[in-house]
């Protein structure tokens, strides 16, 4: 048999793994969210540019670091709304005693049952829907609201059961599932969020890309640009100690992904194409100052 000191030993390892898993577990999910809004925001930036994210080559950090952007407005809406909800609930547990209140309260469960309907229908209508703009948006947020309220005012309806000593009461797991159904529905609608966040920003980079860093590249090949890019096209001096023949500028540094820089066009429209070059000897770089007063 073991000896009591192995035991006490035993359950303080066992105690210190489920602190740790606390700990991790939700560090764990933080970043994995982080990384997949990161990532839905800047898929949708680049592929305004006509690039696909996958090629650019960021890595998980980058990821992680684009996130706050696309998450600051839902973050700052949750808040506010947890904490209206939060004295709302303090309000109804105060009134919780009053006469009518089981009444108001099943009446709540079939006004959310209602607005879920609702969002079913919306989420069935999707061939029909698919071309509105904002069903992304709305279609995710009255299912949420609907689940919400059935939720909560079924999780009242087991309170006042409880309470009241009665066998009855609504299921336990249908009050789980639906909050985890209202869960599902805010993380849709924070990704149609970080989407649109990251479309905006590319939007707001191709109507003024002069807020984006200027280059100067020189080439030893001359790259075929389309004149509709109108970036300026030089020939440089011969030599027989240069090796770059060609030197361009009107370009804008949009981003740098592992080794290959990617470049838009001073002046960006839907006819312009993102030149793709590779960070090594075969270009030279020079970037210039902003035009800004020292």
């Amino acid at each position: 048999m073991p000896e009591p000191g192995e035991k006490k030993g035993g359950a303080q390892f066992e105690r210190g793994l489920n602190v740790l898993g606390s700990i991790i577990a939700p560090a764990t999910l933080l970043g994995a969210l982080l990384f997949y809004f990161g990532y839905v925001s800047s898929r949708a930036q680049y592929d305004y540019f006509g690039l696909d994210v996958d090629v650019i080559g960021l890595s998980t950090q980058d990821y992680v670091m684009r996130s706050p952007q696309p998450l600051l407005v839902p973050l700052l809406v949750f808040a506010l709304v947890g904490a209206a909800l939060i004295a709302w609930h303090a309000q109804i547990r105060r009134r919780s005693s009053r006469a009518g209140f089981a009444a108001a309260v099943r009446r709540g469960v079939v006004v959310g049952l209602v607005i879920l309907g609702v969002g079913v229908v919306l989420l069935l209508a999707y061939p029909i829907l698919a071309g509105w703009g904002y069903y992304p948006l709305v279609t995710p947020l009255v299912l949420a609201l609907g689940g919400a309220i059935a939720a909560y005012c079924l999780g009242a309806v087991r309170f006042l059961a409880r309470t009241a000593g009665a066998s009855h009461r609504p299921p336990t797991g249908v009050v789980v599932l639906l909050w985890a159904a209202v869960a599902a529905c805010v993380f849709w609608a924070t990704a149609t969020v970080a989407q649109w966040s990251g479309l905006g920003l590319a939007q707001q980079q191709a109507r003024r890309p002069d807020n984006l860093p200027s280059v100067i590249v020189d080439t030893e090949e001359r790259l075929f640009l389309p004149d509709e890019a109108r970036v300026n096209e030089t020939l440089l001096p011969a030599s027989a100690d240069e090796t770059f023949r060609f030197r361009y500028w009107g370009l804008r540094l949009l981003i740098v992904g592992g080794d290959r820089m990617f470049l838009i066009p001073n002046a960006w429209d839907n006819h312009n194409t993102t030149l793709v070059l590779p960070l090594d000897g075969s270009v030279r770089l020079q970037f210039q100052f902003r035009n800004l007063e020292p």
